[in-house]
């Protein structure tokens, strides 16, 4: 595939509320948007990275600079030679960096399937044409304060509530969640790793609330702290910035460190990558849900796709749109019946609405291919 240029659009988007987590609350989502350019496509993706790099390692400044010179020019000595399957192998020798490398080689995909006339799920293998939808509850100021958000979103239509906890804000918020809404809300809880083994009593406290799992309570590193936890917890354990390969996710198997994974496929390098852990997890029995990064319509497209395949069985974070933006930067994505439906147009199936995109625009780095 001939790719003409390369576009890095930097974009500011207002978040309906803030959105806190164990490390930080986001007011805005600052991301930059990838366009490739060939004679007959667009493709699009958007880079997952925070603007601090406290979620991982990457940020979203370092990650402009990564890809513009150090990823795009092995890119370009492949020439003509350039698939999106082909990318990976390229960009191996630069250490690192995963989300940098998915946001080219998504946009490199879509701008491929789009040529041949193919849809993200088409090609991915996705076996459904909605996907059941979830949605993640930031900390909150109050108890009373959580109950009304959660309350909102269930009279909305989602079947699956996550909420954030840290230590301070987790058996508590959990319980009243639990009493308000009854045993038959499907509730999980995402620790962001705030926890450390020491915890594991405190944790075991979840196990009556009878939880769909446990996300993340350690240290990314610490997978045989998480195989440790999960003999003292009887509550499941999901992975997921534990696991940035689909080697990754054999060994945390293997080693009994979680029994459910968060496939996020910016934090993994992309959805081939992606795949490729829904296939190891698949073969050892374990089922995965798709997580999100606060993406705009362009990310939430190709994720929602991604959680069409058959091992995605459980509710993802693939909420609709107006969960985190009043006006997305394509056309919404809409709840019905608590799921989401999956784009079908080639590529990641949506249109980019280039006069919203123009008005949140902070700059513009154009490189020629």
């Amino acid at each position: 595939m001939k790719i003409e240029n390369i576009e890095l659009r930097r974009v500011h988007i207002p978040l309906v509320r803030p959105f806190r987590t164990s490390f930080g609350t986001s007011t805005e989502r600052a991301v930059t948007i990838v366009r490739v350019t060939t004679a007959d496509a667009e493709g699009w993706a958007e880079c997952a990275a925070d603007t601090s790099p406290l979620y991982s390692s990457e940020f979203l400044d370092g990650s402009d600079l990564v890809i513009r010179d150090h990823l795009i020019p092995r890119l370009q000595a492949l020439g003509d030679r350039l698939t999106a399957e082909r990318v990976a192998g390229a960009v191996e020798p630069v250490k690192g960096h995963a989300m940098s490398k998915a946001a080219l080689e998504t946009a490199i995909l879509d701008a491929q399937l789009k040529e041949a006339d193919i849809s993200f799920g088409g090609y991915l293998g996705a076996v459904r044409d909605t996907v059941p939808a979830g949605v993640s509850v930031g900390i909150m100021d109050s108890i009373d304060e959580l109950l009304e958000a959660v309350a909102g979103y269930l009279e909305e239509g989602y079947l699956r509530i996550k909420l954030k906890i840290e230590p301070g804000w987790d058996l508590e918020p959990v319980r009243a969640v639990r009493e308000r809404f009854g045993e038959e809300l499907l509730l999980q809880v995402d620790a962001n790793t705030a926890y450390t083994l020491a915890d594991a009593r405190h944790l075991a406290r979840l196990d009556p609330f009878d939880l769909l799992l446990v996300e993340q309570p350690l240290k990314e590193d610490d997978l045989l702290g998480h195989a440790n936890l999960a003999k003292r917890i009887r509550t499941p354990i999901c992975l997921d910035e534990s696991i940035e390969s689909a080697r990754d996710a054999a060994t945390a198997i293997t080693l009994g460190a979680c029994s459910i994974i968060n496939v996020k496929p910016a934090r993994v390098g992309g959805y081939l990558e992606a795949r490729r852990i829904h296939d190891v997890a698949a073969a050892h029995g374990v089922p995965v849900w798709c997580g999100g990064m606060l993406e705009t319509g362009i990310g939430r497209a190709a994720n929602v796709a991604l959680a069409g395949l058959p091992n995605f069985v459980l509710p993802g974070d693939t909420s609709a749109s107006s969960r985190y933006y009043e006006q997305d930067l394509t056309a919404p994505f809409v709840l019905e019946n608590g799921h989401l439906r999956v784009p079908t147009g080639p590529g990641i199936g949506v249109e980019v609405l280039t006069d919203v995109l123009a008005g949140v625009t902070a700059s513009v780095t154009d490189i020629r291919f």
